[in-house]
């Protein structure tokens, strides 16, 4: 992809964060999957490192390295004329610098972070250095000239055995987050908590990004809490494994 075109696409990323309130982002992970959204009508997409991993019989969590996910996103994004980021987990052991120029290279323009370091086993990344990661890949992104889109993740509720008892410090590195120059944050683990998802969405300017399933929850419901921004996960794929299972058991009971 020429470099002209992925920064049209990371400003069509952008404007499209803009337009729509909130923006949903199908997850997608192999050609067919992301050919198969566009067509239903989504102006852009997400690849999930989760089902990803699970399209190539590999663990998430960096089983793969990034120049393996860099060469299974290349054809993805290659494949339709929507802008496209790419979950990049906590970036592979890769400097900010070095995370950014793949992605660009690959064509994607848009990226997710996540603190919870799987190279390091599992450790979680302290507020600043989260957000020092998070303005290095701005400032990476500044150098190369492609607005690429950072979406801030922090794994904090998915790990408190009580959500609501750290509720504090995750508002605390989503602003932090949000000044080292995300463009959104991603609590994961509260997208079926109103009130957890109504504090974060009050507590920052950037839009938040919530998990949704495609069939069991609501997006008007969403919207009402002040989201702004939609990805699926894995879940779009368990939702088809669901429904696939579904329609082959009568096959299989009869052969």
């Amino acid at each position: 992809m020429d470099s002209r075109t992925t920064v049209e696409r990371a400003q069509r990323l952008k404007q499209l964060h803009a337009d729509h309130k909130p923006l949903v982002l199908p997850t997608v992970w192999d050609v067919w999957s992301a050919r198969t959204a566009v067509a239903a009508g989504f102006p852009a997409l997400t690849i999930g490192s989760h089902p990803l991993a699970d399209s190539r019989g590999a663990a998430d969590q960096e089983a793969q390295t990034f120049e393996e996910v860099l060469a299974a996103v290349r054809p993805i994004i290659a494949a339709v004329d929507v802008p496209v980021s790419v979950d990049l987990e906590s970036g592979y052991g890769q400097k900010p610098a070095d995370l950014v120029a793949g992605l660009i290279e690959a064509g994607g323009v848009g990226l997710n972070i996540e603190d919870t370091v799987h190279s390091e086993g599992g450790r979680v990344r302290g507020t600043q250095e989260h957000a020092s990661y998070v303005a290095g890949l701005r400032a990476a992104a500044d150098d190369a000239g492609v607005p690429v889109w950072v979406n801030g993740r922090t794994d904090l509720f998915a790990h408190a055995e009580n959500p609501s008892g750290v509720l504090d410090e995750v508002i605390e590195r989503l602003r932090a987050l949000e000044q080292a120059g995300a463009d959104s944050v991603y609590p994961v683990k509260i997208q079926d908590d109103d009130e957890l998802l109504a504090a974060v969405t009050a507590a920052v300017a950037v839009p938040v990004n919530t998990t949704a399933h495609p069939v069991k929850h609501d997006l008007e419901r969403f919207r009402r809490l002040g989201v702004g921004r939609i990805t699926y996960g894995p879940l779009l794929q368990f939702a088809l494994t669901d429904a696939m299972k579904d329609m082959l058991k009568p096959w299989a009971a009869s052969s």
